[in-house]
C-alpha cells in the first residue's frame, strides 16, 4: 500500500514523496485505520483517491504539526482478527475472515488472551529470523468479542507490535481449542519462550489494523 500511496503522491504533488506509515502489515493483511505523514504540504484525499486503486481509499489528507511523525508518535495500535467458526466457510468472509470448521471453545480463547494483556516477552511469538533487539511489548488490550453470527474477534492494542505477532498469537490460541496445547503451556511461552513452542501462524486475511492512536 505504501509504494501505491507514494506513486498517487507524487502524481497529485508533481514530485516524488516519502511516506512513513503508522504500521507496517504483511501481505494480505487489511488496513481500516493506518496513518501514513509525509514532508510538505497534503494533497487533497479527493484527488489522492481519483487515481488511486479501487481497494485502496484515502479518508483524510490534513496539515499536521511540524516533526509529526506517524510511526514515533504513534502511542498504541490497534489490530483485529476475524475467525469464522462453522462446518462451511462463507463467500461473504471469503479474504475476509479465518474459516474455522474445527471446535472453538469460546472459554479457553478468553482464558489466553486474557493472559496476553500487560507487558511480556514475546520472543515465541515472531520470527527466529528478525530484525528486532527488542522482543517485550505493553499489551493494553486484548480479548475476544463477538462479531456476527458464528464469527469471532480478537482485538489486540499494544505499544508496537513485531513482524507476524498477532498471528501467531491467534493460531496459537487457535492450537489451545485444538488440543495441542493448554492454557498453562501457552501462558510459558509469554516469558520469551523460542519460537518453535508456539502454534502456527494464522493466515494474513484475517487481521485488520483497525485504528492507531496519539
Amino acid at each position: 500500500m505504501q509504494g501505491v500511496l507514494e506513486e498517487a503522491l507524487e502524481r497529485v504533488r508533481g514530485e516524488p514523496t516519502r511516506l512513513t506509515v503508522a504500521g507496517r502489515t504483511d501481505t494480505g493483511v487489511h488496513a481500516r485505520g493506518q496513518v501514513a505523514s509525509h514532508a510538505g504540504s497534503p494533497a487533497p484525499a479527493r484527488s489522492l483517491n481519483g487515481v488511486l486503486p479501487r481497494d485502496v481509499r484515502v479518508v483524510a489528507s490534513d496539515p499536521a504539526p511540524d516533526g509529526f511523525d506517524a510511526r514515533r508518535d504513534a502511542r498504541t495500535r490497534l489490530y483485529r482478527y476475524r475467525v469464522l467458526a462453522r462446518a462451511a466457510a462463507s463467500p461473504f468472509e471469503h479474504g475476509r475472515a479465518l474459516h474455522w470448521s474445527g471446535p472453538l471453545d469460546r472459554a479457553l480463547l478468553e482464558r489466553c488472551a486474557a493472559l496476553v494483556a500487560g507487558s511480556h516477552d514475546f520472543t515465541a511469538f515472531t520470527p527466529t529470523q528478525t530484525d528486532h533487539v527488542r522482543f517485550e511489548r505493553d499489551v493494553v488490550r486484548s480479548e475476544w468479542l463477538k462479531g456476527g453470527p458464528d464469527v469471532l474477534e480478537y482485538w489486540i492494542e499494544a505499544d508496537t507490535f513485531m513482524r507476524h505477532m498477532v498471528r501467531i498469537l491467534v493460531g496459537t490460541m487457535l492450537g489451545v481449542c485444538a488440543g495441542r496445547m493448554d492454557v498453562d503451556g501457552f501462558a510459558a511461552l509469554l516469558t520469551g519462550r523460542p519460537r518453535e513452542e508456539a502454534g502456527d501462524t494464522a493466515p494474513p486475511h484475517g487481521l485488520c489494523l483497525e485504528a492507531v492512536r496519539y
